[in-house]
Order: structure tokens, then C-alpha cells, then sequence
């Protein structure tokens, strides 16, 4: 019964998304290259903050090679004010590998062994670019899918992905891109997380179990989410003439290898001498944890050899900070 009802639903969506369909940089051809590019930084990533990180970031970096061969801290500016920076240096560093081996990867367990690709980017990139069968399963496709089959699996567990896998594989047409934008898609424009979707401009309002009960807002079924752990931050946006104190995040981590104001985690409190010229607070939200910030514009009288020291012109050309500390960037000015 799973197996046909996917079947039939299967035309249904092809037609709507060649019709509704947005126009989107990265759907202008069929590059795995431009198609990993997307999809690394569609990851926890919002369509309309990647458009214009998408096209200037293959401006800068045309080619596999192009990209292979920048500098990490290049890499990093590039990518700066999209958050989650490992999907940066995963991405420079699968760079250096095809380029190593002179092409990109043309199967799943070959793109599925680059760093920072798991199985729904390898399949995503396998099934857009090669339009191999190649499922493309996350949040959005598993909330489409539950609620046209009204399945009540948690979303959250490994089977309930694996199971929803392989009931698409069973029913991938040789429009196998297509497929998996259009699953995509509908999920972004029509089978919304928040708040009703609207069943009205559905393809599949005929066959969706979830609707012809009238429970479309009850699916997907999730496990109860862990509060996030709140953290208290010291930021010290340090001025001695008119340099800023920078200092380098470790290589594992979050925010590893970034560079960023001296802050102490765990502190509320100013534990630097200088001249207090400004002071702030800001919250930041990742995605398990919360840094409760408060921040200081300290002039002090001498560098500390202890940081890199550079001008706010230096910072906004060369170095790599994180938006988490973005509330303390007017400082610079």
C-alpha cells in the first residue's frame, strides 16, 4: 500500500515543481560542483541567506581547483557570515582531494567518503547532478512523507530515516534530480513546519492520508527536544591605537579555527585592565547551546604579544570572524 500510493504520487509532484519551481542560482546546470557547493551551504541554512554567499563564492572560487588551492583563512572569509565554519574547512578539504585525484567523485560511496558529506548531501548530489537513484532524506523530506502516508514513526530515529530511504529508492523515476528537488521543494513551499500547510496548492492534496483525516498538524511525530545548555561569555574587544586584539580559535571544536575577540566561556565579568569605553550584552543561539554575552571595548595601553593586533580594515579584509560575535562588530568602527 506505501509502495503504491509513493508511486502514484510520484508524477503528481514532477509536474508541479517544472510548473512552481523557484529560480535559484545553483538549479542553472547540472556541475557537481556547483551542486556540492549548494548543498553544503544549504546545510541548517536558509535558501534566501545562501543565494548571494552561492554566486560570490564561485566567483571567487570557479573551479575544484580554484578552491583546492586557496589559503584556509581565504577559505574562511569567503564563507564568513554563514555560520557553521567546519563546512568551510570540510569543503576546502574535500577540495584538495579531488583535485588530488582529478575529478570529481561520479558514485555515492565516492562522494559519501568526501569530508562533511553524510548520506542525504551524497545523495542529494548524486541524485541532482548524476540523477542517480540516490534518496535525499532530511527533516523537511521525512515531514512531506509522514504526512502523506500518515506514519507516526518518530522522525528522529535512524530506522524511520533508513525505512523512508529505501521506500523512495523502490519508486525514483529517471528524472532521479528532479525527484529529489521536487520532494525539496514541496517541502519549503507548501508542506511547512510551522503552522498549517497549504493543502490548497498541494499536488498531492488527493492522496495525502494526513489530510483526508484532517491531522495534517500532527506529522511529523518527534521525540521532546533537550533545552540548550546556556553559557555565560565574557567578549573583550581590546583597542590599542587603532589595532583590535584577535586570537584564534582551536583546530577542533566549535567555531574551530576561527579567529575572534579574547573571550573567557564560563565568565560574566571584566578580567582585563584598560580604559572601559563601551559595554554590551548579546545572546547567541547555536544549535545545543546558548552564549549569554557580555561584551567590553577596553583600550589598553600596550599590545599583548599574547593576540594578533589588526586594524578594523585588516579584520573586514582578511580574517574570518563569526557572526555569534557580530553584536560587538559597530566597535570596530
Amino acid at each position: 500500500m506505501e509502495r503504491e500510493r509513493l508511486a502514484k504520487a510520484v508524477p503528481y509532484l514532477l509536474t508541479w515543481y517544472r510548473l512552481s519551481k523557484r529560480d535559484l542560482p545553483w538549479r542553472k546546470d547540472k556541475d557537481p560542483y556547483h551542486v556540492w557547493v549548494s548543498e553544503i551551504m544549504l546545510q541548517q541554512t536558509r535558501v534566501e541567506a545562501v543565494k548571494g554567499y552561492y554566486v560570490r563564492f564561485l566567483e571567487k572560487f570557479p573551479t575544484v581547483s580554484a578552491l583546492a588551492a586557496a589559503p584556509e583563512d581565504e577559505v574562511l572569509k569567503a564563507w564568513e557570515g554563514l555560520g557553521y565554519y567546519s563546512r568551510a574547512r570540510n569543503l576546502h578539504r574535500a577540495a584538495k582531494m579531488i583535485a588530488e585525484k582529478g575529478a570529481f567523485p561520479e558514485t555515492f560511496d565516492g562522494v559519501r567518503t568526501l569530508p562533511g558529506v553524510g548520506d542525504y548531501t551524497a545523495g542529494a548530489i548524486c541524485s541532482i547532478a548524476y540523477d542517480l537513484p540516490c534518496p535525499a532524506v532530511d527533516g523537511n523530506v521525512l515531514r512531506v512523507l509522514t504526512r502523506l502516508l500518515a506514519d507516526p514513526s518518530p522522525i528522529g530515529e535512524v530506522a524511520t530515516k533508513s525505512h523512508f530511504c529505501e521506500a523512495l529508492r523502490a519508486v525514483y523515476p529517471p528524472e532521479a534530480g528532479d525527484f529529489a528537488q521536487a520532494l525539496m521543494e514541496l517541502g519549503a513551499l507548501v508542506c511547512l513546519p510551522n503552522g498549517a500547510p497549504l493543502c490548497g496548492q498541494c499536488p498531492w492534496r488527493e492522496l495525502c492520508l494526513a489530510h483526508a483525516a484532517g491531522k495534517e498538524e500532527q506529522y511529523p511525530v518527534r521525540a521532546e527536544k533537550k533545552a540548550r545548555e546556556k553559557i555565560p561569555v565574557s567578549v573583550y574587544v581590546l583597542q590599542c591605537g587603532g589595532e583590535f586584539a584577535l586570537e584564534r580559535r582551536g583546530d577542533k571544536g566549535l567555531l574551530a579555527g576561527l579567529w575572534q575577540f579574547p573571550l573567557i566561556e564560563g565568565k560574566d565579568e571584566l578580567l582585563v585592565r584598560g580604559e572601559i569605553l563601551a559595554q554590551k550584552r548579546a545572546v547567541h543561539i547555536f544549535t545545543h547551546k546558548e552564549w549569554h554575552m557580555t561584551g567590553y571595548l577596553v583600550r589598553v595601553p600596550e599590545k599583548s604579544q599574547d593576540f594578533v593586533w589588526a586594524t578594523a580594515e585588516e579584520i573586514g579584509r582578511k580574517y574570518a570572524l563569526p557572526s555569534a560575535l557580530k553584536a560587538f562588530f559597530e566597535w570596530l568602527k
